[in-house]
């Protein structure tokens, strides 16, 4: 059985002081969940280390939004993720803004995976169709490309650390999300890469659901039988809003 994940992105939100009372709020609110499913939060860079101190010894984990796919060097502005490892337990890799507004390729996306890897942290790696894309019945030539270019040349010993979400570009933060229906095909379609990629271990890897997830919809994304979760954007900004996701994730009945 899969076990759920729900990842809240803060995305570029909270000064210093606010996250970090934010998080507090956070860790009593979702503590009762968290021996249901894992529970992440991904904080801006700024206040990682701030945020983790808040959360030891909490089954609440951290984890990064974005780094670099080198080890240390002249890299100005850049993270590393030898910095981050240790303490900090997940890499968002891939989110659609990072992909559109940064310009990162399938190829650099590629080496930010296997830098993760390689400094031993665990990856949620982001894919998803943009609207033209959708509309012209592109979804599955977009997502095997995606999901191949990323996995290119991953070693299969480290599939159990990496978690998949299916972010559609044109749901993310629109309020249009996928219908589960939809999302639970498309979800289908990775499962079948990851299994012809990796054989038995992609029938355990997770696969998250990302794009305009609510209260309101939570619950039937959940129900699906491909979808292990959520990355969870606007809705983890707000702590009524976040745990209602994190509860309609803890309460599905999952086949053993």
């Amino acid at each position: 059985m899969r076990r759920p994940l729900i990842a809240g992105n803060w995305k570029m939100h909270f000064t210093v002081p606010e996250g970090l009372e934010y998080a507090l709020r956070l860790r009593h609110a979702l503590e009762p969940f968290a021996d249901r499913e894992d529970i992440v939060v991904l904080p801006p860079s700024l206040m990682l280390w701030e945020i983790a101190n808040v959360l030891r010894g909490c089954p609440l984990e951290v984890g990064a939004q974005n780094a670099s796919w080198e080890d240390q060097g002249p890299f100005t502005g850049e993270i590393a993720p030898k910095m981050l490892a240790g303490w900090c337990h997940y890499l968002l890799i891939g989110h659609s803004e990072r992909r559109q507004l940064f310009n990162e390729t399938d190829e650099q996306l590629n080496r930010k995976v296997q830098a993760a890897f390689r400094n031993g942290l665990k990856v949620v790696l982001a894919l998803g169709e943009t609207l033209e894309e959708h509309e012209l019945g592109r979804t599955q030539e977009v997502i095997t490309r995606q999901l191949s270019a990323a996995l290119y040349d991953i070693d299969v010993k480290r599939a159990a650390d990496l978690t998949i979400a299916y972010e559609p570009v044109w749901a993310i933060g629109t309020g249009r999300a996928a219908t589960p229906e939809y999302a639970n095909e498309t979800m289908g379609l990775i499962r079948r890469l990851l299994v012809g990629r990796f054989e038995q271990l992609g029938t355990d890897m997770r696969i998250l659901y990302g794009g305009s997830v609510t209260p309101a919809n939570a619950r039937s994304l959940m129900d699906q039988p491909e979808i292990d979760g959520a990355l969870v954007g606007g809705a983890s900004l707000k702590q009524t809003d976040f745990t209602e996701i994190v509860r309609a994730a803890a309460e599905v009945d999952r086949p053993a």
